[in-house]
C-alpha cells in the first residue's frame, strides 16, 4: 500500500523567512483606533510631509502631455543616468560614467537585488542596528546569517572601528551602511568614514561590496554635510551608492530611486533583474527626477524642508527631555527623534509586566513595543518601536523613533501625550490587561 505524501503546502519554505517593514504594518492598527472617532497623530511614517515642489510636478505633466506612457530603457532613461552620474561629481567628487547607474522604482529595490546579487547562502550580511529594516529582512530570505553591528547609545549610535572590526571575517558576504540614519539621525564625519574604510579594505576582499544608503543625503542640520564612504580612497571601487527622489524631494509616491554601482559589469547584471521584476521605472517620473536634480530651484525647496525640519528637531528633542524618565540625543540628520524611555517604562512597570509576558507574545514584541502600543491605543500617538529597526541585537535597547514630518503643533501635543502618558502607571496596566494584541 502505497504512502500518502504529505499535501503540498501553498506557500514556499522562503516566502516565510522573509521580513517586513513594521511602519506600514502599524497601519491597520492606526486604521483600527482611528475607526472609533479618533484622530491619531502619526509620528511612525518616514513620510515627509511637504507637497512635491512645483517645478518637479510641472516636469511629470509635461512628460505625460508628451506622451511618455511607454516602457523605456530597463536601466534607467539616459537623462536620468547621465544627471545621476553629474550629481556624484558635484557631490562627492566622483567621476561616474553613467553605464554604471540603474534607475528602480524607489530605493527599495536596489536593497533586495544587492542581497540577491552578492551573497551566498551561509556568508555573513553586517549592518546597522538599529537600522532600516530592509535591511535585515532580507537576509533569512536569501539564507545568510545576520550579523548586526548594535550601535549603542553611549558611543552616540556611531558605527565605530571598535564595532565592526570583530564582525569582519572570511566569511563577509556583504556589509550594509546608512548616513544619515533611520532611525537614530546618525551622520558620519569624514575621520569616521575614514576609519571604516581603512578596515575594510584590510579586512575584506575586493569582491566584498559596501552598500551605502544615502536616501536622507539631503537632511541635515547645525552645518553638518553629507559624505558618502565612496569618497575615501579605493572606496568607489567596493561601493554600491544608493540613493531616491523619496526623501530629498518629498516625493515617496513617485517611488524613483537609483542605484550607483562599482562597474559597469555590475550595472549591468541589475539591469538584467530589473528586465525580469519590473520592466522599466515610468518615464514620465524619471522626467520628474531629472528636474528634481537638475533645476536650481530644488535648493530652495530642500533649504525651506530642512529648515523646519531642524526647527521641529529642536522642538521635540527639548520636549523629550523634559519627560521625566525619557532621554533623547539630538539628531544631526534625517526627520526622526529617537529617545531612549527606559526610565518610562521602569516607572510603569512596564519592563517587569513584559517579562510575565507568555513566551510567545515575548518573542515578537518587547517592553518598547507595549509603550508604543499604549501610546497609539489609549493616547492616540503613533510611533515605531526599537525592535522595528533591526530585531537581533533589540534586547535591553528601549527605544522610540518618532517622525517629525508633522506640523509643529502637531508633534508639540504628541510630546505633552506621551508625557502624560509615561506617568500613567495604572493607565498601561489596564490596557495590558484589555486585551488588545501585544504585537505589531
Amino acid at each position: 500500500m502505497a504512502i500518502a505524501s504529505p499535501p503540498k503546502a501553498l506557500f514556499a519554505d522562503r516566502v516565510q523567512r522573509i521580513g517586513t517593514e513594521a511602519a506600514f504594518v502599524l497601519g491597520g492598527r492606526i486604521s483600527e483606533v482611528e475607526s472609533g472617532g479618533d484622530g491619531v497623530i502619526r509620528c511612525n511614517l518616514g513620510q515627509p510631509d511637504f507637497p512635491l515642489p512645483g517645478h518637479i510636478t510641472e516636469a511629470v505633466k509635461k512628460a505625460l502631455d508628451m506622451g511618455l506612457t511607454t516602457y523605456c530603457d530597463p536601466q534607467g532613461i539616459p537623462e536620468l543616468r547621465a544627471a545621476v552620474a553629474k550629481a556624484m561629481g558635484e557631490k562627492h567628487g566622483l567621476d561616474v560614467d553613467p553605464v554604471r547607474v540603474v534607475v528602480y522604482p524607489g530605493g527599495r529595490p536596489s536593497i533586495g537585488f544587492t542581497h540577491m546579487a552578492y551573497s551566498e547562502p551561509g556568508e555573513e550580511v553586517i549592518y546597522p542596528s538599529p537600522g532600516y529594516p530592509l535591511f535585515e529582512s532580507f537576509i533569512p530570505y536569501f539564507r545568510c546569517k545576520p550579523m548586526p553591528v548594535v550601535l549603542q547609545e553611549s558611543d552616540g549610535f556611531a558605527l565605530k572601528h571598535k564595532n565592526l572590526e570583530p564582525l569582519l571575517s572570511d566569511r563577509t558576504g556583504l556589509i550594509f551602511l546608512n548616513f544619515p540614519s533611520n532611525p537614530t539621525g546618525g551622520v558620519a564625519t569624514a575621520e569616521q568614514l575614514s576609519e571604516l574604510a581603512e578596515l575594510i579594505l584590510e579586512r575584506t576582499g575586493p569582491n566584498v561590496r559596501v552598500y551605502s544608503d544615502e536616501s536622507y543625503e539631503a537632511i541635515t542640520f547645525d552645518g553638518d554635510k553629507h559624505i558618502s564612504i565612496a569618497s575615501m580612497p579605493e572606496m568607489e571601487a567596493r561601493t554600491i551608492i544608493a540613493s531616491s527622489c523619496s526623501k530629498t524631494y518629498a516625493w515617496t509616491g513617485g517611488r524613483v530611486g537609483w542605484a550607483v554601482y562599482p562597474t559597469a559589469e555590475e550595472a549591468l547584471a541589475h539591469r538584467k533583474l530589473a528586465i525580469n521584476y519590473f520592466a522599466s521605472v515610468p518615464p514620465y517620473n524619471q522626467w520628474g527626477a531629472v528636474e528634481a536634480l537638475e533645476s536650481p530651484e530644488s535648493a530652495d525647496s530642500i533649504r525651506i524642508m530642512v529648515e523646519a525640519f531642524q526647527r521641529r528637531r529642536d522642538l521635540v528633542v527639548s520636549g523629550l527631555n523634559e519627560i521625566s524618565g525619557i532621554t533623547c540625543q539630538n539628531p544631526k540628520g534625517a526627520f526622526y527623534a529617537f529617545p531612549n524611555v527606559e526610565g518610562a517604562l521602569q516607572n510603569m512597570g512596564g519592563i517587569e509586566a513584559f517579562d510575565e509576558l507568555p513566551a510567545d507574545i515575548r518573542a515578537d514584541s518587547s517592553p518598547a513595543t507595549l509603550f508604543q502600543l499604549f501610546l497609539l491605543y489609549e493616547y492616540k500617538v503613533a510611533t515605531m518601536d526599537r525592535r522595528s529597526f533591526g530585531t537581533f541585537g533589540s534586547e535591553d535597547q528601549h527605544f522610540l523613533r518618532i517622525s517629525t514630518a508633522n506640523a509643529d503643533e502637531e508633534l508639540a501635543e504628541a510630546i505633552s501625550r506621551i508625557g502624560t502618558a509615561s506617568r500613567d502607571a495604572d493607565g498601561f496596566r489596564a490596557f495590558l490587561d484589555s486585551g488588545v494584541q501585544l504585537t505589531l
